[in-house]
């Protein structure tokens, strides 16, 4: 390099946006096609719904929805062809691929009895993904490369955690859907109960199986609450701690996680029931999970990488077999009752999905070698 030449600015995409991208179409197949039962041919082509006939059943509400659920696949979408596909292409080749994804997700409706296949939902669909890349291009460069939120990240995390990041984004997310306890993550036997259920046409209970004998008394559903809460809470947060530096802000960084998944806990209550129903979740096992929670945390910040990451299986392990060996809290669903999912349907599809699959991709990804890494 000659002296005083100035080296040009290395152009690099981001794996994190990639991995969100990648769990975001994850999402939108769950929400499109959810509640994945009742399979059947109707008779017609999977692409009939491409007509120009005019929606005839429709609100300003699905629209807006529409549009909004595909706005970040685009602004996903253009950071992650950054840099081979820049500029015009990039935003061609999203447009593309939004058409596609959302035409996909149409099509296959045509064979679900609950879903309806629509025109209208592929037109607002592929208008919100080019918004997306819209937004996605004209910033795509500043908050990959020189943002004072991508410094931050390099300060913080390790620089191989970026999948790690978006697990992590996505734990405030997973509260949204109603669960029977606190950070109560990953209840798949209750639904495996149901499906086999309806397979060998007859009942089906998998939880009774694995708990024979007597119901549970109040104080033993109180003890449940409290280790599922614990375990969930500490098994998430040690999963960040993994991945932050050794000048990482930890206090900070522990509050603000848990601030911001108990918010969306808060507001998730009040819209899916009532506002009177915005603090239900607070119950004697939760606070008590919390605080327990809390205390392990408070010993386990600074403790050595390795520690913090098997002790994050260890707990989030603890959670799922607690969580999946006790019965249905009956209190909690005397509340669900007063649920109507009504238009959040889709929605709500998504934040099961999510609710159910954390904790065991937050395992796989605590597990696999190439995750092992030291703290910088």
């Amino acid at each position: 390099m000659i002296a005083g030449e100035i080296r040009p600015e290395r152009r690099k995409g981001s794996p994190m946006v990639r991995a969100a991208l990648l769990v975001y179409l994850l999402l939108i197949v769950y929400a499109s096609w959810f509640p994945f039962t009742g399979w059947r041919s109707t008779g017609l082509e999977p692409w009939a719904f491409l007509n120009l006939t005019p929606q005839r059943y429709w609100t300003a509400f699905d629209v807006i929805v529409n549009v909004i659920g595909y706005i970040p696949l685009g602004m996903l979408m253009v950071p992650s062809l950054y840099p081979r596909i820049r500029g015009f292409w990039a935003l061609l080749l999203t447009a593309v691929l939004g058409m596609l994804v959302s035409g996909g997700m149409e099509a296959v409706q045509t064979y679900l009895p609950s879903r309806v296949p629509s025109n209208l939902d592929f037109l607002t669909n592929s208008v919100g993904c080019f918004v997306g890349a819209l937004i996605g291009a004209a910033g795509a460069r500043s908050y990959l490369n020189q943002s004072r939120l991508y410094q931050v990240r390099q300060r913080w995390f390790a620089s191989h955690g970026s999948q790690g990041l978006v697990l992590l984004a996505l734990w405030p997310l997973a509260q949204i859907y109603p669960q029977g306890y606190l950070f109560g993550h990953g209840q798949v036997l209750p639904i495996f109960s149901e499906w086999l259920s309806k397979w060998f046409a007859t009942s089906i209970d998998l939880v009774a199986m694995l708990r024979p004998g007597a119901a549970m008394s109040v104080e033993q559903y109180w003890l449940s609450e409290t280790i599922i809460t614990a375990c969930g809470m500490t098994g998430a947060v040690l999963t960040m701690l993994c991945l932050t530096r050794r000048g990482a802000p930890r206090t900070r960084l522990i509050i603000a996680m848990l601030a911001v998944a108990l918010a969306f806990k808060t507001l998730a209550s009040s819209l899916l029931f009532t506002p009177d129903n915005a603090w239900v979740w607070i119950t004697p096992g939760a606070q008590g999970g919390f605080l327990i929670g809390l205390i392990m945390l408070s010993g386990l910040a600074f403790a050595p990488q390795v520690a913090q990451r098997r002790l994050a299986v260890v707990t989030l392990l603890l959670s799922l077999v607690v969580v999946n060996t006790i019965p249905a809290n009956p209190y909690f669903v005397s509340t669900l009752q007063g649920w109507v999912q009504g238009k959040f349907l889709n929605f709500n599809g998504a934040a099961q999905f999510l609710s159910l699959a954390w904790p065991f991709f937050a395992i796989w990804f605590l597990v696999i070698p190439s995750h092992k890494l030291n703290r910088q």
